[in-house]
Formats: C-alpha cells, structure tokens, sequence
C-alpha cells in the first residue's frame, strides 16, 4: 500500500512539473499580450507605408515637378508634398484608401497654382540641373529621385542624390535660372560610403 501511495505521488509530482515545465517554456516563446499587439501594429504600419510608397509612384501623371510624401499613424495615413496636376491630388488619395488597413486618409496635398512663369523656371532648371554629365542620371527611371518644385519663383530641390558634391552641383545649376528668387535644397544625401568618410 505504502509502495503504491508513494508510486502515485510520484506520478502527480512527475505530471505536473512536466506540466510546469511545459508552460513555462510557452511562456518564454510567446511575447506579452501587450508587446505582440505593438509588433504586429508595427509590422501592419510597416505593410502600409510600402503599399502606400507604391502606390503613389505608380500615379502616371507624377513628374519630376511634383514631390509627394505622407506619413502613417496606425491606420491614418496623410498625404503631403506639391503637385502640378490637380488630378494627382485626387489619384494619390483613392489608391491609398483602397489599401487594407487604411481606414482614414488626410489629404494636404497642396495644388502648385497655375503660372507661366513658374512653368518657364521649372523647364530652365531641369534644363541647367539635367544636361550637366554629373546629374543627368538623376533624371533617369519613371520617377525621377531629383524633384524641382517651382512655387512663386523659388525653387525646392527635393529627392535624393550620391554625394554632397551632386547636391551642391545642383544647388548652383538651380539658383544660375533667371528670375529664380531662392533656392531651398532639400536634397539628401544617400551614400554610405562617402557618409564614413
């Protein structure tokens, strides 16, 4: 009897450290409630940023004159940037809202007004920025990664380049057009390896 009684007490106590054992190492697996929710709202906003970067450089009528961005808060996104073309505006916000998981879309697009002036220094600039042998291939691709928005007669030179030396290039070439009042250079500058240096 004594032998039978200690054979099942320690059966139980086997059962359930095994059992104990088991959780445990599930709960070391498994994140917090709180801390997988935030990961998987992470991931989601992640998702939507990329959908919504694709998106809006899929817009046909995008150019090297308009400069889009946007930011995502949860399921929030907001559009923001200048157009030339009041139809990129109205586009940029029906592609984003089809994407799943955007539930609201903030359009501060702003609409660059109508003027030939403007239209006169936008081609002059990309002329002077685009035939100089260091910057012409910052033209090149559907969408091209060196923007010029003309607003008034100045200029905003937004995008990316390879070096510092583009982006002063660039810089000089714009503020070179006649009847340009300033120029704001937006550029950044994305290369790793002169960033070391």
């Amino acid at each position: 009897m004594r032998k039978t009684l200690r054979w099942s007490v320690v059966t139980t106590l086997t059962v359930f450290m095994s059992f104990m054992l088991s959780f445990a190492q599930e709960q070391q697996q498994q994140p917090a409630s709180g801390v997988q929710s935030s990961t998987g709202s992470q991931r989601m906003q992640e998702r939507i940023a990329s959908e919504v970067r694709h998106e809006l450089v899929m817009i046909p009528q995008l150019s090297l004159f308009d400069n889009l961005s946007y930011k995502v808060n949860g399921s929030t996104v907001t559009l923001m940037g200048k157009v030339v073309d009041p139809v990129i505006k109205d586009t940029a916000e029906h592609a984003v809202k089809k994407i799943e998981g955007v539930e609201t879309v903030n359009n501060q697009i702003e609409i660059l007004p109508p003027s030939p002036n403007d239209d006169r220094i936008r081609r002059q600039a990309a002329r002077a920025i685009f035939s100089d042998s260091s910057l012409y291939r910052y033209s090149m691709g559907t969408l091209p990664s060196l923007r010029i928005i003309v607003q008034g007669g100045h200029i905003d030179l937004e995008g990316v380049v390879d070096s510092q030396g583009d982006k002063d290039r660039a810089n000089i070439l714009a503020n070179s057009v006649p009847g340009v009042f300033s120029v704001t250079n937006n550029l950044r500058v994305e290369n790793v390896k002169e960033s070391r240096d």
